[in-house]
């Protein structure tokens, strides 16, 4: 097919996370907006280009009090560090469709390397425009104290209100620039 531009439909994409909270549940949440650019063949996404930048400030855990700590400088600092992004590095293929997808993952000022784990999920042609679309999938994770995000408390019964362990979960459409 060869390398092409793809255009993430956010409509039919989501930025998933989720965090272990005290000690034995989970909380999750999305970031609502974010952009990627994507110069890919999905057929065979080695040598592809891949960078996304998510808006930090559109975090959203279904509570409010909640999203505004995380959006402190306790956490994210959104009103210092208004961005989180990806850049992939090395893309290797694992099977006809899976991928390791590792790349500079920068939250505030911290630049670390991460993996996710890439599934083409298909390749069909949309029946209402006639384009390209590619369906992709990816997991990850992250310790957020490596970035930075240290603040936590202490439980009662020991152990604390937040988990290290982050762990992050993708879904994009992506439509094949005509």
């Amino acid at each position: 097919m060869g390398k092409s531009k793809w255009n993430v439909d956010a409509a039919h994409s989501s930025l998933e996370f989720v965090v272990k909270h005290m000690m034995m549940s989970k909380a999750k949440g999305v970031f609502s907006d974010f952009e990627a650019v994507i110069e890919a063949d999905p057929e065979n996404l080695e040598g592809a280009t891949v960078e996304f930048t998510v808006d930090a400030n559109s975090i959203d855990t279904r509570n409010e009090a909640r999203d505004n700590h995380l959006r402190s400088a306790d956490f994210f600092d959104v009103e210092n560090h208004p961005n989180l992004t990806f850049k992939a590095t090395t893309i290797t293929k694992k099977s006809d469709s899976n991928y390791d997808v590792t790349g500079d993952f920068t939250i505030r000022d911290t630049t670390k390397p991460v993996t996710f784990n890439v599934t083409l999920e298909g390749l069909h042609k949309d029946p209402m425009s006639g384009n390209q679309v590619a369906g992709f999938s990816g997991t990850g994770k992250i310790s957020r104290k490596e970035f930075g995000l240290t603040w936590n408390a202490a439980l009662e019964t020991g152990g604390v209100l937040v988990g290290d362990e982050v762990k992050i979960n993708i879904e994009i459409e992506a439509h094949k620039e005509a």
